[in-house]
């Protein structure tokens, strides 16, 4: 068993990039799209094209189970929960509703988990609100949903931009967070590393394109740079059904005002940064990202790990900013390792 680039950041903490085939191996010494929103995927585009469906057989359809709602402040929560043990709560990323998480994940958590999923402020089932769009709000939102639910204390994940929402919450409502995963995520400000310029000019033009009903272009090469190089070496075909260009409908899962709105919180994000904020998180701390992520580069991971007293931080390697569709398997044997060998001590 190889690992290019083990790392001691801390005493207790070891990066490890895990290549082909291995098992975890924590700091802790235990073993063990298709619908594009800036690079947000969903299973459906991986399903089209025979790439990523080997989890499918036995997965569990979450369009099965109900919705439910629930009104908090000036919106109405659309999520849904399933089976029994302790809650954790999953925060989507930008673009991306609550039927978009891998299926694998949610079947592997719901053994000995109670699952909530839900739909962030304006997106699917859940409706917009007067309040403007924040991550602080986020965060009022998503402890106003785990109140309604009476779930005093949950373990949290949150991918890309739902893991800011998961730092924000982590920090003012520390007694609501049991343990904390942060999947491709960056604390923001001036240490952070911004996204590709490419990506954000595509980002640019597509609100600009979508805003004056104008088709969208270069699809198909911003999902492959999102993808990631090394998992596009062997997934060449992956993307070859998504035409070049398209009209912003036909690709992406939630209404282009809330996209904009998505988007207006995140300059503030990363002009002010949450990162020395985070010292004060006590809960233990899963970070996990790929190696090949050009949304949010993986050396923001790094920052963070650097911040939260004894995280974890994993690198999974040639994964981009979809780790959990490119890799659920490895993927899921690091969520259940830190699940299952960890607590917390408040």
């Amino acid at each position: 068993m190889h690992f290019q680039i083990p790392v001691l950041i801390t005493v207790a903490l070891i990066i490890i990039i895990i290549p082909s085939g291995t098992i975890l191996i924590t700091s802790n010494n235990y073993f063990g799209t298709t619908n594009l929103a800036y690079g947000q995927t969903d299973q459906t585009i991986f399903n089209n094209t025979n790439q990523i469906n080997t989890n499918n057989r036995n997965s569990l359809n979450i369009q099965n189970i109900p919705v439910k709602r629930v009104h908090v402040g000036d919106i109405d929560i659309a999520y849904r929960t399933f089976d029994k043990g302790d809650p954790i709560l999953l925060i989507g990323g930008q673009g991306s509703k609550m039927d978009s998480w891998e299926p694998s994940i949610l079947r592997n958590l719901s053994t000995n988990h109670t699952v909530i999923v839900f739909d962030n402020r304006g997106v699917g089932n859940t409706t917009t609100g007067t309040k403007p769009f924040s991550i602080q709000q986020f965060a009022n939102d998503t402890t106003g949903l785990l109140e309604a639910l009476k779930i005093q204390k949950a373990d949290v994940l949150g991918h890309s931009l739902g893991s800011f929402i998961a730092q924000q919450l982590a920090v003012m409502h520390p007694e609501k967070v049991n343990r904390l995963v942060l999947v491709s995520a960056s604390c923001g400000g001036k240490e952070s590393i911004p996204p590709s310029p490419q990506l954000l000019r595509f980002a640019s033009e597509m609100i600009k394109n979508a805003t004056n009903n104008v088709p969208i272009g270069n699809l198909r090469t911003i999902m492959g740079d999102s993808a990631g190089l090394g998992w596009m070496k062997s997934h060449p075909n992956a993307f070859q059904n998504v035409p070049e260009r398209a009209n912003f409908s036909e690709f992406s899962p939630i209404p282009l005002n809330t996209l904009k709105q998505q988007f207006g919180v995140q300059p503030a994000w990363f002009g002010n940064g949450f990162c020395d904020k985070l010292t004060s998180v006590s809960s233990p701390t899963l970070i996990i990202t790929g190696t090949d992520d050009i949304n949010v580069p993986a050396a923001n991971s790094l920052i963070i790990a650097g911040k939260i007293p004894d995280a974890w931080l994993i690198h999974i390697k040639d994964a981009g900013h979809a780790i959990m569709d490119q890799y659920p398997d490895k993927f899921n044997k690091v969520l259940e390792t830190f699940l299952s060998t960890t607590t917390n001590p408040g």
